[in-house]
């Protein structure tokens, strides 16, 4: 890697204006962090941080206006942002900083761009390109950024203890930053001082916001392979804080001879095999995501990772160490984990301030169901069986399947590709029941708003009673999943309960309000 601009990594015109918005108000500017690192890196980065020696809200406003684009300010921050051709451009004046021990919130007082830099996180986050017209481009790098870069190494400007305790986020983020820029090419690793620093300071990460340690485990999460983060977790000791539960899946028990699967280190290969899994699907345009826009259903190509799929591979097997037992015969089973580990998300989540609404309840359901496919491959696999597979899982079966072929995991090929071969029969029999009866989106064609108007009842036990005998006999294939077989069905089950339809029963609409 050069130490010098060859590339054309400040071509964008963007950076021409600020450069000359910064000379004009008398004031030293520079491109630093993210965008400089990926520059090297080879990496396409649309956030671009500008740091400036003096105030960044004012240089933001003159260059706001030049190109013409809304500004955002965040007094609070001393920061300022904007947006230019499809690039996100925040500004904030250049600043040291000093921390007290009871929190992570530094002091901070007006600093030059070498005391900006002395209090970044890393020597790769460090580095900075000069706007200045005399030197244009000129790479500001004084801890030797670019050495550890070319090196793949993860260090601090500062003594490790000071940077890791005065915010412990850092922490955190070395794992992360280690974790997102590793490819098999050009690993990265956390420098050994570093990562005896972490250990030394776990006891800091007391200071910080639930909501903070949840937004860097979801950016772990969207990497290539997060796994490699909660191996660092685990051997730093910092697990046992952010995700108990998961710290619990350790270990292999022995008896009379008979061992079971270490459940940490298979979890966190189907978290490896999920996000590979669902970069492919989305490369060949096989996932959609769901949404509702003023009540219609809205369906679009899915074209970024769903994190909370990679939540829901991530705790598929929590529920294991409360399920654990020891049969003399079976040796350990582990019945019903999935059922436990769904009971167990609403509790995770809500300890670390992850959303409880709809996207808590889809990992639960993924952990609930992720069994489901699994026991079709190893059965017959029925019309029937399909059908309320389908139909349980709804929109969410692609990810389901997703999440299902991930978990077919074993030191023995064969078995690995027999199970794989048996799960792609699975698919194909799915394809063909859901072409021919439209499960995925079953919607009964009895509503319960129709079974009052035809037998003139008040809401009540009975009409549940009716609308599950039509589900059941559609799912089962005893009737098709059409309007008319199920009205007759539903007759036979009302007289059944003493119910007589209205003499016009005919007359009533089946889409009836």
């Amino acid at each position: 890697m050069s130490a010098t601009i060859t590339e054309g990594f400040l071509d964008n015109k963007i950076f021409d204006i600020v450069s000359d918005c910064a000379r004009r108000q008398g004031v030293r500017a520079f491109v630093i962090g993210g965008y400089v690192r990926d520059c090297f890196l080879g990496r396409p980065c649309k956030d671009i941080d500008i740091v400036v020696e003096g105030s960044g809200i004012a240089l933001a406003t003159l260059v706001a206006e030049t190109v013409h684009s809304k500004l955002s300010v965040f007094k609070n921050f001393g920061t300022a942002m904007l947006r230019y051709k499809g690039l996100e451009v925040e500004f904030v004046g250049a600043r040291k900083e000093s921390y007290r021990r009871e929190s992570r919130n530094p002091i901070v007082e007006d600093g030059t761009l070498e005391e900006d830099q002395l209090r970044r996180d890393f020597t790769i986050n460090a580095m900075a390109f000069s706007l200045q017209k005399e030197d244009f481009g000129a790479l500001v790098d004084p801890f030797g950024g670019i050495r550890d870069l070319s090196a793949g190494i993860i260090r601090t400007p500062l003594d490790p203890d000071t940077t890791y305790s005065d915010d412990p986020l850092r922490m955190l983020r070395a794992i992360r930053f280690a974790t997102k820029l590793s490819t098999p090419e050009h690993p990265f690793r956390i420098v050994d001082e570093s990562l005896d620093s972490i250990r030394r300071n776990i006891d800091r990460m007391v200071i910080l916001s639930k909501e903070r340690i949840a937004e860097e485990l979801n950016k772990i999460l969207v990497t290539r392979a997060p796994s490699m983060a909660f191996f660092l977790m685990d051997a730093t000791g910092m697990l046992d804080f952010v995700l108990p539960d998961l710290a619990r899946l350790k270990g292999v028990e022995t008896l009379e001879g008979k061992g079971h699967k270490e459940n940490f280190s298979h979890t966190l290969m189907v978290l490896d095999n999920v996000c590979r899994l669902e970069e492919e699907a989305i490369a060949e345009g096989r996932l959609c995501d769901y949404d509702l826009e003023d009540n219609v259903e809205v369906v679009r190509l899915r074209t970024q990772p769903n994190v909370w799929l990679r939540w829901a591979a991530l705790l598929h097997d929590v529920g294991k160490p409360q399920s654990k037992r020891f049969d003399p015969g079976t040796g350990w089973t582990f019945h019903s984990h999935e059922y436990i580990g769904a009971k167990m998300v609403p509790r995770i989540f809500k300890s670390l301030k992850l959303p409880l609404n709809e996207k808590m309840k889809y990992v639960q359901k993924l952990v609930s169901m992720h069994l489901r496919p699994i026991a079709l491959v190893t059965d017959e696999v029925t019309d029937s069986a399909v059908r309320r597979l389908l139909f349980d899982a709804g929109n969410d079966i692609d990810d389901l399947m997703l999440l299902c072929n991930a978990d077919i995991t074993s030191k023995n090929p064969r078995k690995v590709e027999r199970l794989r071969e048996n799960f792609r029969l699975v698919e194909q029999k799915m394809a063909v029941v859901e072409e021919k009866d439209r499960i995925r989106n079953f919607k009964n064609p009895v509503t319960g708003n129709y079974i009052m108007a035809v037998f003139g009842i008040p809401p009540g036990r009975d009409i549940a009673l009716i609308k599950e005998v039509v589900k059941d006999a559609i799912l089962d294939g005893d009737i098709p999943n059409e309007f008319e077989p199920a009205r007759e069905l539903m007759l036979r089950r009302a007289a059944e309960l003493g119910l007589s339809p209205r003499e016009d029963y005919l007359s009533v609409p089946a889409d009836i309000e």
